[in-house]
């Protein structure tokens, strides 16, 4: 029987291939393919027998462990789609977003649900509830995890799946509440978890894992993100080892150790809230880890600044880039480009294209600015959201249906998508509108500067006047006149920061975004 583009299909037909490959790392867990796949079936059918169906949802409420992957994979075995729920959520938070995607069941660490507990009965869909031990203080639920595997068969369950089984996706709501992006799983394999392996034609094919050397991901980004996810799902596509980091904060230290003890090849980050301290820590301890067998760093998410990449190739001088881009809404996108001044840029498939309002392509080179969206291989739609479904995915005058990354962008004359910024956090002073990232790359490359953030605080006179917060790098003095004279020559004048606020650390989101809304907080109205 030929398998379809399901990802429990592709999953097993990995595990079928290179059964006793090394699957997953994770603390002190170590699973081979077969072990994996055995597992993650003991949970599809403790789903099954607890009446979570085809189509129904089950929330995973966990840090980092191998038991939040199985519950993945299991739950795509029993064709139901896993839910990503924030670790750092209250309880109004959880409850709003369990009601909100009809968790039908949810499998936590038990400190974690102890906050579902007080907002339960605002869930009525929410039937059953697994318990992973954390040591922690909270309920029993209705099943112990471990319990709940002991009494299950490891078997498959028999029957064919579809193609169209669901994927679903929560983002972080930065600009408002999440919203759950509603993939077919063929859709999501092929414009996003297939990057590695390459494209295929079937299923099938990925059996030729079993001839291709395994190479080591580790992956530094919680599962509970869209950016940890993939590159997992990216690695375990190809047959290949995830070092799945289980530590509750990014340490530097910590991160190195294990590429050392794990002879990491692949290290996937998101943006320079891991990536600079990474670099200062190895420049501070040279030669204190043994990284011979690193040669690439992956980030996604957030794009890397220049001169953090500098600081990186500094200490690991023969370190191949691999720094992309994507959304929740159009997938992974294409790799950046190096050299080129200015903002980012990166060169993306013809999937991808920078629309007008008129929601036809601009031409490159044009200077004409518009909003980067993909077709093809793209989401159904937001989770019970028709409003924001209608707005973020739309047809254009060729019935060509597209997905709204949000992401402010033009095309230059050798075809390269430049990006612009987040089109939620332009400001808009005097009528200039201004795009953070590209202030921010600027101000970071200061000497006297280690991080930076730039926001849009309300105005009197311009409506909106830009300002800065800066970390300084250890010893180092920074004021406002300095920053103003390093970007003069650099932004045109109305882009450069009027206040400047100076902080120890620049908060950031688990995912290792910057906190934008703290920033704000920073400078009175």
């Amino acid at each position: 029987m030929a398998r379809c583009f399901n990802l429990a299909d592709v999953f097993e037909t990995v595990a079928d291939a290179v059964p006793d490959r090394l699957a997953l790392v994770a603390g002190d867990v170590r699973l081979t393919y077969a072990e994996l796949d055995a597992r993650a079936n003991r949970v599809a059918r403790h789903l099954r027998d607890a009446g979570v169906g085809p189509g129904a949802h089950v929330g995973v409420l966990a840090w980092n462990r191998a038991e939040w992957l199985e519950t993945m994979i299991g739950c795509l075995k029993a064709r139901a789609a896993p839910v990503n729920v924030n670790y750092r959520y209250v309880a109004d938070e959880l409850a709003q977003l369990l009601g909100d995607s009809d968790c039908a069941a949810l499998v936590g660490e038990r400190s974690l649900v102890a906050r579902v507990e007080p907002v339960r009965e605002r869930l009525p869909l929410l039937r059953h509830v697994v318990v992973i031990e954390d040591g922690g203080p909270g309920p029993d639920g209705d099943a112990a995890y471990e319990d709940a595997l002991a009494a299950a068969s490891p078997e498959r369950i028999p029957g064919e799946r579809s193609p169209d089984d669901p994927y679903i996706l929560y983002t972080g709501g930065t600009t408002g509440l999440p919203k759950g992006v509603l993939w077919r799983a063929e859709d999501i394999f092929r414009s996003t978890l297939s990057m590695v392996c390459g494209p295929v034609g079937s299923v099938e094919e990925l059996a030729a894992a079993r001839d291709r050397e395994p190479l080591r991901f580790q992956v530094q980004a919680p599962l509970m993100h869209g950016n940890g996810q993939w590159v997992t799902w990216n690695a375990m596509a190809g047959g290949n080892t995830v070092i799945l980091w289980t530590g509750r904060r990014f340490d530097p230290a910590g991160v190195l150790e294990l590429a050392a003890r794990e002879r990491t090849q692949i290290l996937s980050l998101v943006g320079d809230g891991m990536a600079h301290p990474l670099a200062g820590h190895l420049a501070e301890n040279p030669g204190a880890y043994d990284l011979s067998s690193l040669f690439s760093i992956g980030s996604g998410g957030a794009p890397l600044s220049p001169s953090v990449r500098d600081k990186l190739r500094a200490v690991l001088p023969d370190l191949i880039f691999a720094d992309t881009f994507g959304g929740s809404e159009t997938g992974a996108a294409g790799p950046s480009v190096e050299g080129a001044e200015g903002p980012p840029r990166f060169r993306m498939g013809p999937e991808f294209a920078v629309l007008g309002d008129d929601l036809r392509p601009v031409a490159p080179g044009s200077g004409e600015r518009g909003v980067l969206a993909r077709t093809g291989h793209i989401p159904l739609r937001y989770y019970k959201d028709e409003k924001k479904t209608a707005e973020t995915f739309v047809t254009g005058p060729d019935g060509r249906r597209w997905a709204l990354q949000g992401d402010c962008a033009e095309v230059d004359a050798e075809g390269l998508v430049v990006l612009l910024g987040r089109g939620s956090l332009v400001i808009n002073t005097g009528g200039e509108k201004v795009f953070p990232e590209e202030v921010e790359s600027v101000i970071r490359a200061h000497p006297a500067v280690y991080d930076a953030i730039v926001v849009g605080v309300p105005d009197p006179r311009f409506g909106q006047r830009v300002t800065a917060v800066a970390v300084p790098e250890p010893g180092a003095t920074l004021t406002l006149d300095d920053l103003t004279a390093f970007c003069r020559g650099r932004l045109a004048g109305y882009k450069i920061p009027r206040a400047l606020e100076l902080a120890p650390e620049i908060p950031r989101t688990p995912v290792g975004k910057p906190d934008y809304p703290w920033a704000r907080s920073l400078f009175p109205s």
